[in-house]
């Protein structure tokens, strides 16, 4: 059983999470062989102060970046 854990900083939408769903299924239905019902995806929503890029915080890189 394929399970496939999409981690994400920041959130998407129910709707952007189906459409993620759809086509990673159907890239492993494809590519892989895997039946569809046995695929699991799992969506991993952070907030972005849980990462960082180097010594930033994303939030705090947002930020930054809303001030210019």
């Amino acid at each position: 059983m394929p399970f496939v854990n999409i981690k994400l900083a920041g959130k998407l939408t129910k709707e952007q999470k189906s459409e993620i769903a759809k086509e990673i299924s159907r890239t492993l239905v494809k590519v892989a062989n895997k039946k569809q019902e046995n695929i699991m995806i799992a969506f991993e929503e952070l907030d972005r102060d849980c990462f960082a890029r180097g010594e930033v915080l994303l939030e705090d890189l947002d930020k930054s970046l809303d001030s210019k």
